[in-house]
């Protein structure tokens, strides 16, 4: 079998682990130092738990931090830790996994916690359950008898090679800020969400002004006061038409690359009093879990290799010339701000170092 053919069958073996997730059905990962059978807390139902037949509970390294589990392990890095016998039921494991149950659920355990089994697995298991829009949270036990769903931790880095993204279709798109733009949509076999570019102007040798926008539906479409997602949205846009010309990559990574779910779960923690940062950590998330290689893919396909960034984010500059993009020049964005927005930017600038 070819490479390409073995990461095809990889990335479709990842992308159905990943819909079972989601769907609430068992699934095995396989990994370097072992397997693990794994059943998502969140969408787990009491009849999928009894024929699983574990109450070991499996976080991730941000959830247990929370939890002040870390101190427990062997080993001081980060990862996955697996709490034996954990939970005995689906509302005793939500309220280990949810951050919002905290309040009402203020004293937990003792716990104990062993060796995760399998640690490539465990680490893929997590990934697993941003992509499918999931709490980072399973039943876990070591692998028995057979599976009817399986992957590698191998094939969940198949299904997310951005080298897999392709050029879907394009087309003329008249927009308020200027009626030349023209849309490209972007995607990958097995993905159901699709990236968008919008290039506005008329392209030169100049390189563009580009601005990497992480879809928002609250604050794009629903116009949210909390965030400064929407005007810098039309800011952007407008800067670009005024200059020779533009690029808008749109890429589909809710909530920093934790989903439309877990953003509004996010935002329940802020109304508790904990900042962006805090919020994304508690829920078991990374700060940052946007995937800017994908950024970079599309500018390959659209065979734009220099660019003036236009950002607040000296972090989205290095990650982009990881990716073997050229940024000749950083551009800030400066908008006002609002009452519902200013402990929101503050932290931006405090915590993930946007200089605002």
């Amino acid at each position: 079998m070819s490479d390409a053919a073995s990461r095809d069958g990889g990335a479709r073996r990842a992308a159905r682990a990943v819909d079972a997730l989601r769907r609430g059905w068992p699934v095995r990962v396989t990994g370097d130092g072992g397997a693990l059978d794994l059943l998502a807390i969140e969408s787990a139902s009491d009849t999928a738990l009894a024929n699983f037949a574990s109450t070991d509970v499996l976080l991730s390294g941000e959830r247990a931090v929370t939890l002040k589990l870390t101190n427990q392990r062997a080993a001081a890095a980060p990862g996955p830790v697996r709490l034996s016998e954990a939970a005995g039921g689906i509302a005793a494991a939500l309220a280990i996994a949810d951050p919002a149950l905290d309040l009402a659920n203020p004293w937990k355990g003792p716990f104990r916690t062993v060796a995760p089994g399998g640690d490539a697995a465990a680490s893929a298991a997590m990934v697993m359950a941003r992509h499918a829009g999931l709490l980072p949270a399973f039943f876990v036990r070591d692998a028995a008898g057979g599976a009817e769903t399986q992957c590698d931790a191998a094939d969940v880095d198949a299904l997310l090679d951005p080298a897999r993204l392709h050029i879907a279709a394009r087309a003329r798109l008249p927009v308020e800020a200027s009626e030349s733009a023209e849309i490209v949509a972007f995607r990958t076999p097995e993905e159901a969400s699709d990236h968008v570019a919008l290039v506005i102007g008329k392209r030169d040798g100049n390189p563009p002004v580009v601005r990497l926008h992480s879809e928002c539906l609250t604050g794009d479409v629903l116009g949210s006061l909390k965030c400064d997602c929407g005007p810098q949205l039309h800011a952007a846009l407008h800067a670009m038409a005024d200059a020779p010309w533009g690029v808008l990559l749109y890429l589909r990574q809710e909530g920093r690359g934790i989903g439309l779910v877990n953003k509004l779960r996010a935002y329940a923690l802020q109304d508790q009093g904990f900042d962006t940062v805090d919020a994304n950590l508690r829920l078991g998330f990374p700060v940052e879990a946007r995937d800017f290689a994908i950024a970079g893919r599309m500018l390959e396909l659209l065979s734009i290799p220099r660019i003036r960034l236009m950002t607040n984010n000296p972090e989205k500059v290095a990650r982009l010339e990881k990716e073997g993009v050229e940024v000749v020049e950083r551009i800030p964005l400066a908008l006002p701000t609002n009452k519902y927005n200013e402990q929101y930017l503050a932290t931006k600038r405090d915590k993930t170092g946007h200089q605002l």
